[in-house]
């Protein structure tokens, strides 16, 4: 998405974080709003905003700071590309365990703020678990940092937990140390279609007692996903696929593809496919890179039962489960109206049934997030993020302590008082 999402009145590309900071205290004494600008694959996310204001491009800040491998930390501007920072790893065979979208554009700070996630999580946790140490420039601004190069590092506010996911509203991030982890020696997927919903809730119910230990378990679902660069094309009798991935040592994975291939022999999955290391990168990407307007966040017990409700209220959706973890992704169908027109007096009504869809998800313990929607509609807070509950008064709080005139991407979070 490019910066025309934004009502930007110019940009700057400061060349350190002194000159973010210098921006962002101009900005300060003008009451004049500032968008912190990455890679903009994410601009589409949150709120719409709609005051003029001053972009800031961090693509200036790109340097790799300090990277003591042994440490297993690196520090980077917030500028770096994610896929300049997985070469630098790359070096020590290292790596960053996070799926990343876009990873040639998305910059470390923007991923911060945005908190992607992929179907590794299943094993290996979100960026909120690699965030050790951010330096940040606040709404007056004013430098500060928190956290460091060590794991355990606390202090007052958490402010590592606070960046992350943050989309800005808090502060722009211009650093960053990350925990990494060793590459894994190789990868593989295995994959089996399944002919109805049933089948697929009893495959992922055994998998909690499998032998293997699985780096992601997915289910997919619709036209979208019925073929990818590997996996090829879906059987017409299948209703959704299972993907179960593994990484580690190559004789791991390989006992790992094994056993699972045996225990879904027993249960009479009789025609499971692997996709073999060679292979592995590209699935994954593709995996990894699958786009989607709404995200549902239930219990993981529940997740095949909340698949089946928005299938009924869209059965040519596209759907991506990170089916471990209950996060559910879902891409509408184009002869569906994008689901925008979400408050009560906004007329026409949206084609879908939206409150009912949120209404399914408060009923299996979880929430709708709006991942991306139209540029020519204006929407509140509420209706991307659903009812803001009583968290809403913690983070307008601390909003209000690190932004106290609300310049820093107002619109993007915001509630409202």
């Amino acid at each position: 998405m490019t910066t025309d999402a934004l009502p930007l009145t110019q940009t700057n590309a400061p060349a350190d974080a002194a000159e973010v900071a210098e921006v962002v205290r101009g900005a300060f004494r003008d009451k004049m709003p500032v968008y912190p600008i990455g890679g903009g694959t994410a601009l589409d996310y949150g709120g719409r905003p709609t005051a003029p204001g001053v972009g800031l491009s961090l693509e200036k800040l790109s340097r790799v700071i300090d990277y003591p491998a042994d440490d297993m930390t690196i520090t980077v501007d917030a500028g770096l590309t994610i896929a300049e920072l997985a070469e630098h790893l790359r070096t020590h065979r290292q790596r960053l365990p996070v799926d990343i979208p876009h990873a040639d554009r998305a910059t470390v700070g923007g991923v911060v703020a945005t908190a992607p996630s992929g179907p590794r999580r299943y094993a290996y946790g979100t960026m909120r678990d690699y965030v050790i140490g951010v330096r940040v420039v606040d709404g007056t601004g004013m430098e500060f940092s928190g956290g460091g190069r060590v794991v355990r590092n606390v202090a007052g506010y958490n402010i590592c937990r606070l960046m992350v996911g943050s989309l800005g509203p808090i502060g722009v991030i211009t650093q960053v140390t990350l925990m990494v982890r060793p590459m894994p020696e190789a990868s593989a997927l295995v994959v089996c279609e399944v002919g109805d919903f049933d089948a697929a809730e009893r495959i992922l119910a055994a998998l909690v007692h499998t032998q293997t230990l699985p780096a992601a378990v997915e289910l997919l679902a619709g036209p979208a996903q019925q073929q990818g660069a590997v996996l090829g094309p879906m059987l017409e009798s299948s209703a959704a696929r299972v993907i179960v991935g593994f990484e580690g040592s190559e004789l791991e994975v390989d006992w790992m593809v094994g056993q699972l291939r045996k225990e879904w022999s027993e249960a009479g999955i009789s025609t499971p496919i692997t996709i073999e290391p060679a292979d592995a990168a590209a699935a994954w990407d593709w995996l990894g890179g699958l786009p989607a307007d709404v995200q549902i966040n239930v219990r993981p017990g529940a997740t095949v039962a909340m698949i089946e409700q928005v299938l009924r209220l869209d059965s040519r959706c596209s759907i991506q489960a990170h089916a471990g973890n209950g996060v559910i992704r879902v891409g509408w169908s184009p002869s569906q109206t994008p689901p925008v027109a979400l408050s009560p007096s906004e007329t026409p009504p949206t084609t879908l049934p939206w409150r009912e869809l949120r209404g399914a998800a408060a009923e299996a313990g979880g929430n709708v997030v709006l991942l991306s929607h139209a540029d020519d509609r204006q929407l509140t807070a509420r209706d991307v993020w659903g009812p803001p509950g009583d968290a809403a008064t913690v983070v307008r709080a601390i909003k209000d302590r690190f932004d106290p005139q609300g310049i820093l991407n107002p619109g993007r979070l915001d509630y409202g008082s």
